[in-house]
């Protein structure tokens, strides 16, 4: 069982990718089930509002790391999604994807303090990100002298979502949704392939709760997706994640709903909604989400 905090009144971090660290994930009301029929229809128009509260009620990039963490697994560099090869990504789709990628490598090695690597990935990722023209939101300088200093590791983690969440409000300020969508797209698969090679590994029940959520974030996040049907790219994209999304369709999740509460945290007055979410996933259903995961993964980073 994991329990839910939801309507949090603190925006602190930026809000992207797949699970939560400890009892702080998003409850299942704020992403909503969404019908077969409904996605299946065709294109749908989403207000810029539902945008917003989607990408505001996904998990920061480090968030899955610190579960990993702190579930005593150790750091892998076998996770992670290649640099070298950053100069490939020449469109603004290949670019905008893998923009979400990195950010999710790059939670992962700030939270491990690895900083040498870090460095290759920030680079990677001001690269991508002046690709799309969104490169003035992200301090590369700052940032790349951060990680130069072991001392400062919550700054750089802070700066580093703060810059995710300049390029993502342009973005959408300026009608390229499309990229804006298609970040965090990455941020989504790379945080899912994450979270399934580890257990692959280290099968740790919270980590496989984790994994069987991913149904009602993904389920909403082809939504967002078909809005940009009719692009060849898009369409592939969205044939490559209704595979995992099937994978995914007969996990159960049930919601049992808590009393909500007034906390005090960092000075502020926080509503916490005490849901209980009980995720009911098979070690069958588990494998056949890592196979997928991995196999459309290693494809989309590779385009």
């Amino acid at each position: 069982m994991i329990k839910k905090f939801s309507y949090i009144l603190l925006g602190v971090l930026f809000i992207y990718a797949c699970g939560n660290k400890g009892g702080s994930s998003s409850s299942e009301g704020d992403f909503g089930a969404v019908p077969e029929d409904v996605i299946n229809e065709g294109v749908l128009v989403i207000s810029q509002e539902e945008m917003e509260g989607f990408v505001e009620n996904m998990s920061s990039p480090v968030e899955m790391a610190a579960l990993i963490k702190g579930l005593d697994v150790e750091f892998s560099s076998k996770y992670l999604a290649p640099t070298d090869n950053v100069e490939n990504f020449s469109t603004s789709f290949s670019q905008a994807f893998n923009l979400g990628v990195y950010g999710v490598d790059l939670g992962y090695l700030n939270i491990y303090n690895k900083t040498q690597s870090v460095i290759d990935y920030i680079s990677a990722i001001k690269t991508l990100s002046d690709g799309i023209d969104v490169g003035q939101f992200f301090d590369f300088t700052t940032l790349k002298r951060l990680a130069q200093n072991n001392q400062n590791l919550d700054s750089l983690m802070f700066i580093s979502v703060q810059s995710f969440n300049r390029m993502d409000r342009y973005l959408r300020q300026n009608n390229r949704s499309n990229l804006s969508v298609l970040i965090v797209t990455g941020l989504w698969v790379e945080g899912m392939y994450l979270a399934t090679q580890v257990y692959k590994e280290a099968p740790h029940p919270e980590l496989k709760e984790r994994i069987g959520e991913q149904k009602l974030i993904l389920d909403k996040l082809v939504l967002f997706l078909q809005n940009f049907k009719g692009d060849k790219q898009f369409d592939s994209l969205i044939a490559d994640l209704e595979l995992i999304r099937d994978d995914l369709k007969d996990v159960k999740i049930t919601v049992k709903k808590g009393e909500p509460e007034a906390i005090e945290q960092d000075g502020m007055l926080v509503i916490v909604q005490n849901d209980i979410s009980i995720i009911e996933i098979t070690d069958e259903q588990v494998q056949k989400i890592i196979d997928d995961t991995e196999k459309i993964r290693n494809k989309l980073i590779s385009l």
